[in-house]
């Protein structure tokens, strides 16, 4: 009886040892997972973090492009209307050379009718 005892008290002691002793692996790859989780949070938030501002560097350009564009397009508008008060301009001038000759030739027939006519 007496090695019967001695044997179930060695039995429970080692079972008691072997499962005592926690599988701290369990442990360390959930502390892993967690770490790897905020890591990957992180670069996550600084990717879009980074792709905001190029969309706002991009955004920044466009209204640059933009407000060129328009003011090329004033400027262009302000040309096309200066050449055309300036054809004006020289049409007017065309328009009253020819009324003055027309007149000079009118003022002269009719000088020459009143001297035909004594």
């Amino acid at each position: 009886m007496k090695k019967l005892l001695l044997s179930t008290v060695l039995l429970l002691s080692l079972s008691l040892v072997f499962t005592s002793c926690r599988d701290e692996k369990k442990v360390d790859s959930a502390e892993d997972a967690i770490e790897n989780a905020a890591d990957a949070t992180e670069d996550a938030m600084e990717d879009a973090a980074d792709a905001t501002e190029e969309a706002m560097e991009d955004a920044g350009e466009a209204v640059d492009n933009a407000v060129d564009a328009a003011g090329e397009a004033v400027e262009n508008a302000a040309d096309a209307a200066g050449d055309a008060v300036d054809n004006a301009v020289d049409a007017a001038g065309d328009a009253a050379d020819k009324a003055g000759k027309a007149v000079d030739k009118a003022a002269d027939d009719a000088a020459k009718a009143v001297k035909g006519a004594h």
